[in-house]
């Protein structure tokens, strides 16, 4: 299968829900003074332990991707269970839909023309099969507003707005910009998550739109390949 076939497969996907994911600026980044970053780290740090201690995470809502010379969009369904994901992207109005699966040993997509395809790395697995660049093994984290496992994805900048909420995360190249967030919760409650989200590396350009999340008890998944 040649990457123009697996492109129109996804383009196929997207032209129905291109429109969808509506372009927002993101938080305003500013230089917090020594009390209140120290803060607003100390809050990051809370809510990264929370996301981390979740049995499983999960949300589903609308994505676009794009690399430069193509793009496309559609509804976008993700469900993680410690370093195994599922995956799901679809086009409701063309009913066509592709799903990855996997986990640090490897991933398998199906659902392009040409049968399933399998690889040991699954950001070369997306780019052979797809033509996108799709941070996989970070993007659960980033989504939640967690910074990635340092050991995948290495070290993270941060930065926060006058509020002290994240802002911004850069990480393996790729630049986070959070654009909206749940409200607060209550004292005690599950700690607020992104709903508007923004990731670039180079020419490589991801824009999420999360209309629910559903952390909760962990659903068996199917081992990687």
């Amino acid at each position: 299968m040649t990457r123009r076939i697996a492109w129109a497969a996804i383009a196929a996907l997207g032209l129905a829900a291109c429109t969808s994911v509506p372009v927002r600026p993101p938080l305003q980044t500013v230089e917090l003074g020594p009390a209140a970053l120290a803060e607003a780290q100390a809050r990051l740090v809370a809510r990264e332990t929370a996301v981390r201690a979740l049995p499983q995470l999960a949300f589903s809502g609308r994505v676009a991707m794009s690399n430069g010379r193509d793009g496309g969009s559609g509804r976008i369904e993700w469900r993680q269970t410690g370093s195994a994901y599922q995956v799901t992207l679809s086009a409701p109005v063309t009913r066509q839909s592709w799903q990855l699966q996997g986990g640090p040993s490897g991933a398998r997509i199906e659902g392009l023309e040409g049968g399933p395809r399998e690889g040991a790395d699954v950001g070369e697995l997306l780019r052979e099969a797809t033509g996108f660049e799709i941070p996989v093994a970070a993007m659960a984290a980033w989504s939640a507003g967690a910074r990635a496992d340092v050991t995948v994805s290495g070290p993270a900048d941060v930065a926060f707005d006058a509020g002290g909420r994240l802002a911004r995360v850069q990480q393996d190249g790729w630049t986070i910009d959070y654009l909206e967030w749940q409200p607060d919760p209550d004292p005690g409650a599950a700690p607020a998550l992104p709903t508007r989200i923004n990731a670039q590396r180079g020419d490589a350009r991801v824009r999420l739109v999360v209309d629910s999340w559903a952390p909760g008890e962990a659903a068996e998944l199917a081992p990687a390949p």
